[in-house]
């Protein structure tokens, strides 16, 4: 898969890309990452990219040209613009494994109030949201897409079934696990984990998942009601 990202600070990606997971992907060849400064497009002297916005207002808003140029630069007849937004729908494991077969992402960050709205009826596919909530940029919103889309490009995690059998994949979320020592500070691991017995072991799992399911996020077993 190809991803591009554009934004005010193309700087700010350095680190999370260069560590882990997201490393390990681009070391095997199956993600590669292109960053763009959206400044580079400007058509003015000082490389100014926002204004006042129409209408009065706080803030300022990124300027359509710049925006677009920088768009209709890197975009390919597969490619897919996501514009990272909390006006977007919600960031959810399903539409996690559909971007995952995109050929190309081009990844737009919002910067300041937003971008003119003739950017995002024209050149944007979609919008999408990683919360409720309101950052100072879209960058951070670029790595958390990004970061939970790579996990399902077979390959890129150690074991074929780690994302298959993670919170939310089956509609709830994932059962406690356990590991050694078998005794820490007084607290023993369940013994059913310790059986042999995976009939069993698969239905604690369950339990517990549908239980931690229920305790927190109690919306999820209700989804079709």
């Amino acid at each position: 898969m190809l991803i591009d990202i554009l934004s005010l600070f193309p700087g700010y990606f350095q680190g999370p890309f260069d560590e882990s997971i997201i490393k390990q992907a681009r070391k095997k060849g199956l993600i590669e990452i292109r960053l763009t400064d959206i400044r580079d497009f400007a058509d003015n002297r000082y490389r100014r990219v926002d204004d006042r916005p129409y209408g009065g207002g706080p803030g300022m808003v990124m300027m359509p040209q710049p925006v677009t140029a920088a768009i209709r630069q890197v975009r390919m007849p597969e490619s897919h613009v996501i514009y990272l937004s909390p006006q977007g729908q919600p960031l959810k494991a399903a539409k996690s494994r559909e971007l995952a077969q995109k050929k190309h992402l081009i990844l737009l960050c919002g910067h300041y109030e937003g971008i003119d709205q003739r950017v995002l009826d024209h050149e944007v596919d979609e919008e999408i949201s990683i919360g409720d909530y309101v950052l100072t940029n879209g960058c951070l919103a670029a790595i958390v897409l990004l970061d939970s889309v790579i996990r399902f490009i077979p390959g890129v995690l150690g074991h074929e079934l780690a994302a298959a059998e993670d919170s939310f994949e089956q509609g709830i979320l994932d059962c406690p696990h356990y590991t050694r020592p078998e005794v820490f500070e007084g607290q023993a691991v369940p013994p059913v984990l310790l059986s042999g017995n995976h009939k069993e072991i698969a239905t604690w799992r369950l339990q517990q998942a549908l239980k931690k399911t229920g305790e927190v996020r109690p919306d999820l077993l209700h989804q079709d009601q």
